[in-house]
């Protein structure tokens, strides 16, 4: 079959996303050379007690932004405004000044598929808030349409037929420290539907890691939620809960991978999952009661669009 030409205007948009990547390369390798800088010493010292080793840091090209307004700006000097905006490098004021959008942060270059950075997470080392930022979205970068690690994710996980999802990117990078390399988290957001086809495509049951607070249940919960509506013959979730107050980056440096993968191996089914979920609570005294129950079970499974699935979830 002959291959269909790209449309102008695809050709076009993506002429622009290559043009912006080289930006967000360049940013990226200048961010490397300021956490080895005399500048990224606190940056250094706070991976140092999260135990992040050097081989880990380069791997995942961690850095560091001077916290200056401009600094950035004039390292890419060669790029216009519109083009570092569009970039997600910069920020405009309201009274149209641009600054550094990145300042005093240890930098998650965040890649797309292909390996091409196209944006940034940054962390706040001291008390700024928010503790976590993103690149704006733009032409470039959509929080919604992206996985942290997927680019180094995908092989392993289609390797080990597993891939799993935690909440954040020091998560991600204490398992892979740990030897764990399939694991991706979305970007500060629930899961998106984009995001749970990006897992699909990989595996048929991905494994959403969360914490074992009251906020990670909630999390956990909407996942699941949202995945309801998308369910289809052989693709589902699974639910690994954390031990309350630990993350899996605290798990692997105190027990290492083995302590992890025990996490894993009592996981849930979906549908175990969205029973607890919709039945915490319920008084069964009465038979209204129980048809209050049954109620919000009906809603859940009637929200599924594959009728095969919906029917057995019914």
């Amino acid at each position: 079959l002959e291959v269909p030409a790209p449309s102008p205007e695809a050709k076009a948009k993506a002429e622009v996303a290559d043009s912006l990547a080289d930006l967000t390369a360049k940013a990226a390798q200048w961010f490397q050379q300021q956490l080895a800088s005399d500048a990224g010493v606190a940056a250094r010292a706070y991976l140092e007690r999260r135990g992040v080793k050097p081989a880990t840091r380069a791997q995942f090209a961690l850095g560091f932004s001077l916290d200056s307004r401009t600094a950035l700006r004039g390292h890419l000097k060669e790029a216009t405004a519109e083009r570092l905006l569009d970039a997600g490098l910069i920020g405009r004021s309201e009274d149209s000044e641009t600054f550094d959008r990145f300042r005093g942060r240890l930098m998650f270059p965040i890649r797309d598929r292909r390996g091409r950075v196209v944006g940034f997470g940054g962390r706040a080392l001291g008390d700024v808030q928010p503790k976590y930022l993103n690149s704006a979205d733009g032409p470039l970068f959509d929080k919604g349409r992206l996985l942290y690690n997927l680019d180094q994710a995908g092989p392993a996980a289609r390797k080990a037929n597993r891939l799993i999802v935690v909440e954040g990117y020091m998560d991600v990078i204490g398992l892979a420290q740990a030897g764990i390399a399939e694991a991706v988290a979305p970007l500060g957001t629930a899961m998106t539907e984009t995001q749970l086809g990006l897992a699909w495509r990989l595996v048929d049951e991905p494994i959403l890691c969360f914490d074992g607070d009251a906020a990670g249940m909630r999390a956990a919960t909407r996942a699941a939620m949202r995945a309801l509506p998308l369910l289809k013959p052989g693709k589902t979730l699974k639910i690994a809960t954390l031990p309350a107050g630990q993350d899996p980056d605290d798990i692997c440096r105190t027990g290492g991978a083995a302590a992890f993968e025990a996490v894993l191996a009592a996981a849930v089914p979906l549908i175990d999952h969205v029973w607890a979920s919709e039945t915490a609570g319920l008084e069964t005294a009465t038979p209204e009661r129980r048809a209050q129950g049954r109620l919000r079970l009906r809603e859940a499974a009637n929200g599924i669009a594959d009728p095969d699935v919906k029917s057995l979830y019914q």
